[in-house]
């Protein structure tokens, strides 16, 4: 099960004719076709027509050309990523990268190290893949037992898996000591960089997994989870259907011209004022980190219990993400986006002693953040960068991280509180994340807009991680 809630318990059942699947071009033959069944889409939350107008020749280009699984068969994470084309290529050669290709690692540690990220998420979805790609590989049996089966130097990636998944900005360079200098147990520095990465890339896919609701594959009689029945029109963009304001009614479309509003005055504004000063804009900062206080889950969501297929992989199960500033407590001090930046440091660190890895984050990171399509709901031509900016910047904002140069009033301005309730709860706790948190954002607004907001969700988290981690590493080298 990879919700939390009753109604997303569910998976999509859709019903649509033959000749519907073809457009207005379909023959006779197909008109006369029988009303026919469509097996359950690849995700919970976004209906199965959403992921058909992607296209099947799209979708087979995307099989052929990328080593998606040991099935031969793109996944429910590759077709619902698959909304976004130059996003997905960038995903599978990375993730190519961290699985397949020779390295410090032996595979089955690799997948093994997933399955430990993925277990302190509670993503079965993962879980389950991986333990098929662990034996598929050669890995034993026994190991996936649980975490007290594995050698003792594995065993040792608890500690940090368990920071870098909930509360990173406590990783120091005493742990990355620890995981160095442990005797017949020791990690070299390059197999220890391959496991941060890995573990920071699971951990932020099991966001992704619960952020776009992703199915396990194949339907109840086990039957693959899409099959495209019929041609219709490929295209490399995201759907042009109709979008979500069918439930959102006037409301919906009101919240999209406010927001192409605040854009408006935004925009303006930083053409007209002097910029802030720089106490005026850790202020704001300040003021920003407060808030997320205030921004959680609801009350109703209840508290998972892990199964026991999932915990024999966790140790200390209990600990979990606390926000970063906390009242009554002592914080830690602020991560200066400009004293360590990725581009600066953590990339250049990545590139020695990975050199392939670093090559691809970067190019995965940078799809991410200037992926456009000039779209917000119903409008073309927008310049939807200061949207990507703040929410990029929320997403480091609760992890601790701050930029210098950025006005995080813009945060409150862009995002509104259903935003930043669903952002909090995919990139901190995703396993509380519910279709009514999905569908409660960006009314009016195309699911494959919303696949993009979780494409960013993935990326900002995981170089937030990978930002304290490498830090660290820095730290200890220096």
């Amino acid at each position: 099960m990879i919700v939390a809630d009753a109604e997303n318990c569910a998976g999509i059942q859709s019903y649509i004719p033959y000749a519907q699947c073809g457009g207005a071009g379909a023959s006779e033959e197909q008109k006369m076709a029988p009303t026919r069944r469509l097996p359950r889409g690849p995700s919970a939350f976004i209906p199965v027509e959403e992921i058909l107008q992607q296209g099947p020749e799209t979708i087979e280009e995307q099989q052929l050309s990328l080593e998606v699984s040991a099935s031969g068969r793109p996944d429910n994470v590759m077709l619902v990523m698959g909304l976004h084309p130059d996003y997905l290529s960038s995903f599978w050669k990375m993730q190519g990268l961290l699985l397949r290709v020779d390295g410090p690692l032996p595979c089955p540690w690799r997948h093994y190290i997933a399955i430990m990220a993925s277990a302190r998420h509670q993503c079965s979805y993962l879980i389950s893949f991986h333990m098929a790609e662990f034996l598929q590989v050669g890995g034993d049996p026994e190991w996936l037992l649980g975490i007290h089966r594995v050698p003792q130097k594995l065993r040792n990636l608890n500690e940090i898996n368990k920071l870098l998944a909930h509360r990173p900005w406590l990783v120091t360079k005493e742990h990355i000591e620890a995981l160095l200098t442990t005797g017949e147990h020791s990690w070299s520095l390059a197999e220890l960089i391959q496991a941060v990465v890995l573990l920071t890339h699971y951990h932020s896919l099991a966001s992704f997994v619960f952020g776009c609701g992703i199915l396990p594959e194949g339907d109840p009689e086990g039957n693959p989870s899409l099959q495209v029945p019929s041609p219709s029109s490929g295209q490399s963009s995201p759907p042009n259907g109709d979008p979500l304001g069918s439930s959102g009614g006037f409301d919906a479309v009101r919240e999209v011209e406010a927001l192409m509003e605040r854009m408006k005055v935004l925009q303006e504004c930083q053409l007209q004022e002097e910029a802030a000063s720089q106490e005026e804009m850790e202020n704001r900062f300040e003021l920003e980190k407060s808030e997320s206080l205030l921004v959680a889950p609801t009350s109703d969501i209840l508290e998972l219990t892990p199964s026991p297929d999932v915990l024999c992989f966790v140790e200390d199960p209990t600990f979990g993400y606390e926000d970063f500033t906390r009242r009554g407590t002592q914080a830690p001090p602020t991560f200066r986006a400009q004293d360590y930046t990725w581009e600066d440091h953590g990339y250049s660190l990545i590139q020695r002693l990975y050199p392939e890895g670093g090559q691809l984050l970067d190019e995965k990171f940078q799809v991410v953040y200037t992926l456009t399509y000039n779209t917000i709901a119903m409008h073309s031509g927008v310049d939807t960068s200061m949207l990507r900016r703040a929410i990029w910047n929320y997403i480091h904002c609760v992890f601790g991280i701050r930029y210098d140069d950025y006005d995080y009033g813009e945060v409150n301005q862009l995002l509104e509180r259903s935003l930043k309730v669903y952002i909090k709860t995919v990139a901190c706790y995703p396993e509380k994340t519910t279709k009514r948190m999905y569908n409660h954002f960006w009314r009016h607004f195309r699911h494959s807009e919303k696949v993009h907001v979780n494409l960013l969700l993935l990326e900002a988290r995981m170089q937030a991680a990978l930002l304290y981690a490498l830090r660290a590493i820095t730290r200890y080298m220096t």
